[in-house]
């Protein structure tokens, strides 16, 4: 079966963790997707598994550990499973495959916050995922996904401390569009352009600012065995705000307008079993970090066909 059915990549949405971050935080998991992020597999139904952790500190508009003082740093440490169902349909629109999706994340937070208290921690259903328009195509060596993910507030939050929300309180809406080249060579690239459009917290009057981030990967399949470079970028586009007005910078804290970014690269490797059901393992070490947690991430991704 080609590319074990393409990997059955989905180019759908990333994983759902949303407290992760700042107010609203990442609303999906930045470098979910890597190998045939662009392929919609078959008519057919696939679970997805994904299991990860993430750990970092807070850092400021120069990329360098928020000090709070004598020394004390906000750190983040967040473990989180999230179950994925992916139904591709018989049906054809605009040329295209038809499917849609659905998220359910649990996350396990943990925020150590002097600002806060210390360290608190919440274990709980994060925001839900639906997408209820996924549209594959495919030209040759080129596959490309468009989808529109929406983001459901079904998570727990707490106003008044974020290290026990695992819900950002608010809707989002973001668009999809993916691109996945597979030649019979082995070689790969892949690269999934998300824009995520942030709701207003109707709790504090915040409103995060849109975000543009991607995933990618450059890599080759030798047998059932894969290898290659994965990660991510993310630029906020827009400013933070609260009560209408731009928030203010706070010196060596963060910038007027709160806006972050990251820059991630490391190893991805995937196996594909007898059975076709591949199997994804890689860490991302990210760099670039401004206005957000920043450190390591760690993910293993189970692909099944049924």
């Amino acid at each position: 079966m080609k590319k074990t059915i393409l990997l059955i990549a989905g180019a759908l949405a990333g994983v759902s963790a949303s407290a992760l971050a700042k107010e609203g935080g990442d609303q999906s998991t930045n470098g979910a997707e890597s190998w045939a992020a662009g392929a919609l597999p078959p008519p057919g139904n696939y679970f997805l598994n994904y299991a990860g952790y993430w750990s970092g500190d807070l850092r400021n508009a120069s990329g360098n550990k928020v000090d709070f003082g004598n020394g004390k740093r906000a750190t983040l440490n967040a473990t989180y499973d999230a179950l994925r169902w992916v139904h591709v349909t018989d049906s054809k629109l605009l040329g295209a495959d038809y499917a849609f999706h659905v998220i359910v994340p649990v996350v396990n937070l943990s925020i150590s916050h002097p600002a806060f208290g210390g360290r608190d921690s919440k274990l709980g259903v994060g925001d839900i995922v639906i997408d209820p328009l996924v549209l594959g195509w495919h030209r040759g060596d080129l596959h490309t996904t468009f989808g529109l993910d929406i983001f459901v507030p079904t998570g727990s939050y707490d106003k008044s401390d974020p290290r026990v929300s695992i819900g950002s309180n608010y809707w989002s809406f973001e668009p999809v569009l993916a691109f996945s080249w597979l030649p019979a060579s082995g070689w790969e690239a892949s690269a999934k352009f998300m824009y995520n459009i942030k709701t207003k917290n109707d709790d504090t009057d915040y409103q995060s600012g849109d975000e543009l981030h991607v995933d990618w990967l450059v890599g080759r399949t030798l047998g059932s065995w894969g290898f290659g470079v994965a990660g991510y970028y993310l630029k906020q586009t827009t400013d933070d705000k609260v009560d209408g007005s731009r928030i203010a910078a706070v010196p060596d804290v963060w910038s007027a307008g709160r806006r972050g970014q990251v820059f991630a690269y490391g190893p991805s490797i995937k196996y594909t079993t007898a059975g076709h059901v591949a199997l994804i393992g890689q860490w991302a070490h990210e760099t670039s970090v401004e206005n957000r947690f920043g450190g390591d991430k760690f993910l293993f991704k189970a692909i099944v066909p049924f």
